[in-house]
């Protein structure tokens, strides 16, 4: 096994890298910092707080995170099944068929538990 066929690998976790620290740390390094009471002060949206941060949320944010993760997935599996079709045959064909069935299934119980029923 030869190292050298890692070299791109590990070239682009370096830059990646890089790319992701170096302007964090250019605005630590070159930012101003000048803190007043008023930039440290606790918000939301731009006001002061005004209830409990414990307080309880809808369940239907949650229910349509989950439709999103849904079709996300179901995109997100699609493109490479559409690129290799045709060297899959019939089988794959099929398997994706079922996946976008059970998929279909989600959805259908999403929408008759009333998730996108907004009001």
């Amino acid at each position: 096994m030869d190292l050298q066929e890692y070299l791109p690998v590990l070239l682009f976790i370096l830059v990646g890298v890089a790319v992701g620290i170096a302007p964090q740390v250019l605005g630590f390094i070159f930012g101003p910092n000048r803190p007043d009471p008023e930039k440290n002060s606790p918000y939301e949206c731009g006001f002061e707080a005004f209830e409990d941060a414990r307080m309880k949320f809808d369940v239907r944010y949650y229910l349509v995170a989950i439709l999103f993760i849904l079709f996300d997935l179901e995109i997100a599996f699609l493109f490479p099944w559409a690129v290799s079709l045709q060297e899959i045959g019939p089988t794959g064909f099929w398997a994706m068929m079922l996946f976008l069935g059970i998929l279909v299934v989600g959805f259908v119980y999403e929408w008759k538990k009333g998730a996108l029923d907004w009001e």
